[in-house]
């Protein structure tokens, strides 16, 4: 049976990580984030900070907090007809509840990390990186304006990224068996 997973937790937590390992090995990988993008080119808009931020508050006007993955639900259903599917940037609670309505076998791994440590690797990225300050900032905004809480805390499991590489991926193939064996049940 095809496996749909949703990898959720703060910026800098490491989340990537795991949507990449699992597209890396087969998995078909559907990014939040490309719904704004591909909607702003469809519309002939600039795509950069400011008119992104923008036209995520434009639909969610439109469709509510839900607003990205109501347009990403049919999208979500190919894919995880045709494979196993992991789904990258499911923020707010809505969105959760959304997507376990459509999808009720949705199991959502969360990536825990140190707050510091999460911090360090953000002011360190090539892309959007930001000083302390600011992710301070951006956290709080996440927490309370698109209640991102909400589906980290309600995880079906945990990967606490605080040491190596190996670390991780062990945990991440651990819960990926854990996953495996409750789908033979």
């Amino acid at each position: 049976m095809n496996k749909l997973i949703a990898v959720v937790g703060m910026a800098g937590s490491g989340k990537s990580v795991a949507t990449e390992y699992l597209e890396n090995n087969g998995w078909t990988k559907l990014y939040f984030g490309g719904v704004i993008y591909d909607r702003m080119r469809e519309e002939g808009i600039e795509i950069t900070p400011a008119s992104q931020k923008e036209y995520r508050e434009k639909i969610r006007e439109k469709y509510g907090m839900a607003a990205v993955a109501i347009l990403l639900k049919d999208k979500i259903r190919e894919a995880y007809g045709k494979g196993n599917t992991v789904l990258d940037g499911l923020y707010s609670w809505d969105e959760y509840l959304v997507l376990k309505d459509e999808f009720p076998e949705l199991k959502l791994i969360g990536v825990i990390c140190d707050k510091k440590i999460r911090y360090d690797r953000i002011s360190k990225r090539k892309d959007r990186p930001f000083n302390a300050e600011e992710i301070h900032i951006r956290d709080i905004s996440e927490i309370e304006n698109l209640a991102k809480g909400g589906p980290i805390v309600f995880a079906d499991y945990y990967i606490f990224n605080n040491g190596s590489i190996e670390d991780y991926t062990r945990q991440l193939l651990d819960i990926l068996d854990c996953i495996e064996q409750e789908g033979e049940k």
